[in-house]
């Protein structure tokens, strides 16, 4: 086992997402689909974590447990409420974030898009529309006109894989369509011209950031015979947005379980008598060191694991899990690759989009009445990492 310290300067934060926290975003389309008879969602996002109000709270939290950044989403649809008319107040709202992690020494690494699009943009077509990048991109240029100066890093896009994947030929997310495999690849196009555009209105505007995407990955397994069925699914889900990194910053790793194939394509469900987690998937935590290694190879830019955790009641197996992840951070970067920080999934228990409010990815829990935030031990265990620099010992 290599050195459990962490190279100088290496950026330790956590991450959210505006639709998962913030509460009433009635106006985009997620909020249309959750209330959508069929959809499959079990909960509104309601209040969310009523972050909306409460973000100075979460902000105190990332300063309380001594990490140095934190990642959050903006919301199109509250800057944007109707095509081309914008809101001030909405963009002052982000600024006064970022502000606030500036002033406690807090990195603010902002994703312009975590996968909610406004309701108008839906209304005609979504991602399908030949014009949605276009739109993005507007949208990106205004965002970073009033933003830019506080910006710490740039997201584009937060998993635009997920988009085509569960909107597209899963069905679990907007706008529920199932099997629609040619729709997916055209979505697919639409979101690398999106993410290529918004680099370029995000350098173009105030401030000097890192920009970059983050991408769901997964350690892909082929038993004899699913060398095919592997590096097709490869080619689609992460290949094809790999490729639409170059000249990037950095790659945005985000990564959970691995996916098995076999002579007939995707094995379904974990191995027989594997440990899962609340999302049902394998427990697999060195299955981030395969995806870290993966991106770094492929292009050929620095590697910033933007979301790794797991969705669990025990705390004391969220430890073990991103303890065992961290290894294998740490055996990346023994061999020369070059990651650059860790991000936690997530600072709060939040709406998990299609399963609500069940799984518990936290490193604070939240009362959904009350909104109290209480931090659980792992978090205090991450702060205790972060400020070291150094992989302390789990338990």
């Amino acid at each position: 086992m290599p050195s459990t310290d962490f190279p100088d300067g290496f950026l330790w934060g956590s991450a959210t997402a505006a639709h998962q926290i913030e509460g009433g975003n009635v106006n985009n389309d997620w909020w249309e689909f959750e209330h959508t008879p069929g959809s499959g969602c079990v909960d509104s996002s309601g209040d969310g974590c009523d972050s909306l109000h409460r973000w100075p709270e979460d902000v105190g939290l990332v300063a309380q447990f001594g990490l140095g950044a934190y990642r959050f989403s903006l919301e199109w649809s509250r800057i944007e409420p109707a095509e081309g008319e914008w809101s001030t107040a909405a963009l002052d709202y982000y600024r006064r974030i970022c502000g606030a992690c500036l002033g406690r020494g807090i990195e603010p690494v902002v994703t312009f898009n975590h996968f909610t699009i406004p309701r108008w943009l839906s209304a005609r077509g979504g991602w399908e529309a030949p014009d949605a990048p276009d739109r993005f991109a507007r949208f990106v240029e205004r965002s970073v006109g009033h933003l830019g100066d506080v910006i710490g890093r740039a997201c584009t896009l937060n998993e635009p894989n997920v988009i085509g994947v569960m909107g597209y030929t899963m069905g679990a997310f907007p706008p529920g369509v199932k099997d629609a495999f040619d729709r997916h690849l055209a979505v697919n196009e639409a979101m690398v011209r999106a993410h290529r555009l918004a680099v370029e209105a995000l350098r173009a505007g105030p401030g000097t950031f890192g920009v970059g995407l983050t991408l769901s990955m997964a350690e892909f397994e082929a038993e004899e015979g699913g060398e095919g069925a592997r590096d097709a699914a490869q080619e689609v889900l992460e290949d094809t947005f790999l490729r639409a990194t170059e000249g990037d910053d950095f790659i945005g790793v985000q990564c959970y379980t691995r996916l098995r194939f076999g002579k007939g394509g995707q094995m379904l469900g974990p191995p027989k008598g594997a440990t899962t987690t609340q999302m049902g998937y394998e427990y697999r935590p060195e299955a981030l060191e395969y995806t870290v290694r993966r991106a770094a190879a492929v292009t050929g830019v620095p590697v910033l694991v933007t979301e790794n955790g797991i969705g669990t009641e025990d705390d004391t197996e969220r430890i073990a899990f991103m303890h065992s992840a961290l290894e294998g951070v740490l055996r990346c970067l023994a061999d020369g690759v070059d990651v650059r920080g860790y991000f936690a999934w997530s600072l709060l228990d939040n709406f998990e989009w299609t399963l609500g409010y069940g799984p518990k990815f936290g490193l604070v829990a939240v009362d959904r009445q009350t909104f109290e935030r209480r931090p659980k031990p792992s978090a205090f265990w991450f702060g205790q990492v972060a400020s070291s620099n150094s992989l302390v010992p789990a338990g």
